[in-house]
């Protein structure tokens, strides 16, 4: 009986040992994966300022005039960089503090300690890290060339959905005088 309880006690510790083990390489993953984390805020972060910088180049095209537009254009652009400059900092930390209590148990669910440690030997690598140090480089040259080859497909159709949508909402197309009042 006696070696039983010693048997029961020994599982118990290993178990224990075997879940804290598991704990530490999600703990290890985490922080390989932080600047995963980091950029998905940046990008977060972006997103209105680019949403507003493509709004503004209808309006800077249509409604500044010619010779002021570049200066004008380049003063938006650095007021949405000074925003992405000022905002990225303040929010930052918030997504790094998140992700633990977010990403954890998802990892320690739906990983087994081996996978995991397999994980880790990854992300760890020299080729991982050459890797992830090239995917924004490889991501903007898709982009790029995505977006010259779709440009001349999508910008007809969304300036007819820009010009829907102002007809709508009443407002008249962009280089049409407004309606003389009676």
């Amino acid at each position: 009986m006696k070696r039983l309880v010693v048997l029961a006690a020994a599982l118990a510790v290993a178990g224990g040992a075997a879940a804290q083990s598991k704990k530490e390489l999600v703990n290890k993953l985490l922080v390989l994966q932080q600047p995963g984390v980091e950029n998905m805020v940046h990008g977060m972060v972006e997103q209105p300022a680019m949403q507003i910088l493509q709004q503004a180049a209808p309006v800077l095209q249509n409604s500044v005039a010619a010779d002021k537009r570049d200066a004008v254009a380049k003063d938006i652009q650095a007021d949405a960089k000074k925003y992405v400059d000022e905002t990225y900092p303040l929010v930052k930390d918030k997504g790094v503090k998140a992700a633990p209590s977010v990403l954890a148990p998802i990892l320690e669910q739906k990983f087994s300690e081996d996978e995991l440690k397999q994980l880790i030997a990854w992300l760890d690598s020299p080729v991982a890290k050459k890797y992830q140090q090239t995917l924004p480089e490889m991501m903007k040259a898709l982009n790029d060339k995505m977006l010259t080859e779709i440009r001349p497909t999508i910008d007809p159709k969304a300036q007819a959905l820009f010009q829907t949508v102002g007809k709508r909402l009443g407002v008249p197309p962009a280089g049409a005088s407004a309606p003389a009042k009676k």
